[in-house]
Formats: C-alpha cells, structure tokens, sequence
C-alpha cells in the first residue's frame, strides 16, 4: 500500500470542498492507488501529467459533476518503506490551484 502526507495548504482546500466533491476525490484516489501498486502507470482517466514550470510536481483530474473539473495536485516523496511509493498531496481543488501547486 502506497504511503501519503498532506500539506497543510491541501487540508485547507480539501475543507473547502463540498461533501460531494470530497466523495469524488476519494472515489478517484482509488484508482490512484490501484495504478500505484500497478506500477506506477496511470489509467488515461485519471488524467495525471505533470505541472508546467513545477518541476517534479503532478496533476491528477476527474469530474466534479456540474462545474469545473477536480484536480489536486501532488509530488513523490522519499519512500518510508522500501520499493513502496510515498505520495504528497499538495493541493485540491479547481484549475485555479495550478497557480500555486
């Protein structure tokens, strides 16, 4: 199993979500998590690329119903148990969040 942090900035926006839009994010770290113990190669659903002029920096994307899509964004972190990998979430929320991933 694939081990996380958060930053504190993620658990703000993450607050800000609707319950909704919450329940979708979890639905689609499922899959995160699914393709992670896969090996790392993401389904095309998930829509998971890397963040402009961040480097080493990832977004993920899904549906978030009526309205814009989802996505949070995310990096690798030194794995804290070996040949598992370690995930940080940055930030969630709107496309608006890629002005600071």
């Amino acid at each position: 199993m694939p081990t996380y942090e958060t930053l504190p900035r993620f658990t703000a926006d993450l607050d800000r979500l609707t319950p909704e839009q919450r329940r979708k994010f979890h639905q689609t770290v499922v899959a995160f998590v699914e393709d992670l113990r896969a090996g790392g190669r993401f389904r095309a659903g998930l829509r998971v690329k890397r963040v402009q002029r961040a480097t080493g920096i990832y977004e993920l994307t899904w549906s978030m119903g009526a309205g814009p899509a989802g996505r949070a964004t995310w990096q690798y972190g030194a794995a804290r148990r070996p040949g598992t990998p370690h995930v940080i979430w940055r930030r969630i929320g709107t496309h608006d969040i890629l002005t600071g991933p």
